[in-house]
């Protein structure tokens, strides 16, 4: 079983930085890959950042620049460092991992970027 959580939410002002991380439980973590979605109040789920396997990246046009989706497979956990943040950042934002095509969602953590 594995079982991603994420920390690292929080309040920050516009223009800020915030650090995300999932750990996810099991031993092949390095299989594994790991999407960042969120979900703002009232909108629908969103891909934020994907990370493979190889570590190839991919993110939603809306944070290009701005935010950095990485790995370190030795501890079990990926990160999405997000520059810039904008008000519309604000949202829920979950880790999910791809586990031989079973998605395995975190509880999520709640980021809040004030104008």
């Amino acid at each position: 079983q594995v079982h991603p959580v994420e920390s690292g939410g929080g309040l920050v002002q516009a223009g800020g930085s915030l650090s995300l991380s999932c750990l996810a439980s099991g031993s092949h973590f390095s299989r594994w890959s790991v999407t960042w979605y969120r979900r703002a109040p009232g909108k629908q789920r969103e891909l934020v950042a994907d990370i493979g396997t190889g570590s190839l990246t991919k993110y939603s046009d809306f944070v290009k620049g701005r935010f950095t989706i990485s790995r370190d497979n030795g501890k079990n956990m990926v990160f999405l460092q997000m520059n810039s943040l904008k008000p519309e950042d604000t949202a829920v934002y979950y880790c999910a991992v791809n586990s031989g095509g079973v998605l395995f969602w975190g509880q999520g953590t709640q980021v809040t970027v004030s104008s």
